[in-house]
C-alpha cells in the first residue's frame, strides 16, 4: 500500500492512503490519524490500511467506490507533509562507494559509517528550502530511506530487515563548506545537515515487488537540477550494505522504537555514465580527473526534482520537487 500525509494545520498531518498509481487518495479516518500511530500498532491497523487500499485500486468501478463510503479526492503531492513529519530518530548512512573515498581505505569500511541526523521536524516533498547563504555550500543526496516497526536490541541483519515497514526517497540536504570544521572538532554534523526532504508518498516492501530484494532497492534513482538530468543511478546493486546490515550496525547497542527512518546516503555508482546524486560526489571524481572541482553547489532559484519509476514505468513514490532560495525572516517563525 501507499501513505501519504496531508497538510492540515497540525504538525503531524493527516494520514491518507494513495492509490498505486498516484492518481487519488482517500483519508485514513476512522482508522487512524497520523502515520505514527500506524507504525505503533502495525498488525492490528495495516490490515484495515490495507483493505482500503484495495478498494481504492478498485474505486473507478462504480460498485466499489460506494464501498468506499467517502469519496476519493485527486492527490496532491504539494499538499503533502513527509510522509512521516516527524520521527523518534532519523540516521543517514553512507552504503555505496563514494567518490571522495576512491582510491583510500574508508572505501572498503567493513561497517557502515551513519550519523545522527534531525529528526523533529521533517520538510514536505515541495516545502520552500531556505539557507542563510550561498557560500555554505548548499548540496543535495538523493537516497533511499526505510521506516522501521520495532527492532531489538542485538538484532541480527535478517531480523533487523524484518522491521522495516515502510520505504520511501530523502533528500538529505547538507551545507558542503560547514562540514570540514564540524567534523574536525572530533563529534558528528550539526548545522551543515539542515532538515531533510522525503518523497510524497511511502510505500509498503510488496508494491515493488522483486525489485526489493535483500535488503535493497534495485530501481533507478533519477535527479534533475534545474531541469537538467543529472543522476540516473542503480539504487540496488551497489549498496555495499544493505538496510538490514544498517539497522542491525544501529542494534549493536540500542534498541529502535517503531518510527525510526534510516537512509542509505547519496546513491552512487562506479560507472560515471549514471551520473550523480550529490554535489560532492561530482566535484570529488572531477578533482581526481582534473586537479580540481569544476561544478559549483546549487544557488538561489535552483530548482531540484528526485523520483523513482518502478519497472512498469510509473512513478513509485511521487516527486521531490524543490526549489532553493534565501532564508526569510517569516520562514524562521514557529
Amino acid at each position: 500500500m501507499k501513505l501519504a500525509t496531508y497538510k492540515d494545520g497540525s504538525r503531524d498531518g493527516q494520514l491518507v492512503v494513495v492509490a498505486r498509481d498516484l492518481s487519488v487518495a482517500h483519508y485514513a479516518t476512522g482508522i487512524a490519524h497520523q502515520l505514527q500511530q500506524v507504525l505503533d500498532d502495525w498488525n492490528f491497523l495495516s490490515p484495515q490500511l490495507q483493505d482500503l487500499y484495495d478498494a481504492l485500486n478498485r474505486a473507478r468501478d462504480s460498485s466499489a467506490s460506494a464501498s468506499l463510503g467517502r469519496h476519493p479526492f485527486p492527490f496532491n503531492p504539494r499538499q503533502c507533509m513527509a510522509p512521516l513529519p516527524r520521527a523518534c530518530q532519523w540516521v543517514n548512512g553512507s552504503a555505496y562507494h563514494q567518490p571522495q573515498t576512491l582510491p583510500g581505505p574508508t572505501s572498503a569500511a567493513s561497517s557502515p559509517v551513519l550519523y545522527q541526523g534531525a529528526s523533529d521536524d521533517f520538510l514536505g516533498p515541495c516545502d520552500e528550502v531556505r539557507f542563510a547563504s550561498e557560500a555554505d555550500g548548499i548540496d543535495f543526496e538523493a537516497e533511499v530511506a526505510v521506516i522501521t516497526g520495532d527492532v531489538r536490541l542485538g538484532a541480527s541483519p535478517a531480523q533487523a530487515l524484518d522491521g522495516v515497514r515502510l520505504l520511501l526517497l530523502a533528500n538529505a540536504l547538507s551545507l558542503r563548506q560547514l562540514l570540514p570544521a564540524e567534523l574536525a572538532q572530533g563529534f558528528g554534523p550539526l548545522q551543515s545537515r539542515p532538515a531533510t526532504a522525503f518523497s510524497p508518498v511511502a510505500v509498503t516492501p510488496d508494491e515493488v515487488g522483486a525489485a526489493w530484494a535483500q535488503g535493497r532497492l534495485h530501481l533507478t534513482l533519477q535527479t534533475s537540477w534545474n531541469g537538467r538530468k543529472v543522476g540516473v543511478c542503480e539504487a540496488g546493486p551497489e549498496m555495499r550494505f544493505h538496510f538490514g546490515q544498517l539497522i542491525a550496525h544501529l542494534c549493536q547497542t540500542r534498541r529502535l522504537r517503531a518510527g525510526c527512518i534510516i537512509g542509505s546516503g547519496a546513491v552512487s555508482n562506479a560507472d560515471a555514465s549514471h551520473g550523480y546524486s550529490c554535489i560532492a560526489d561530482k566535484r570529488a571524481l572531477e578533482t581526481l580527473q582534473d586537479g580540481q572541482p569544476l561544478t559549483e553547489f546549487m544557488k538561489f532559484g535552483d530548482t531540484l526534482r528526485i523520483e523513482m519509476k518502478g519497472r512498469d514505468g510509473q512513478s513509485v513514490f511521487g516527486a521531490i520537487e524543490q526549489e532553493i532560495g534565501p532564508l526569510e525572516q517569516a520562514a524562521t517563525a514557529l
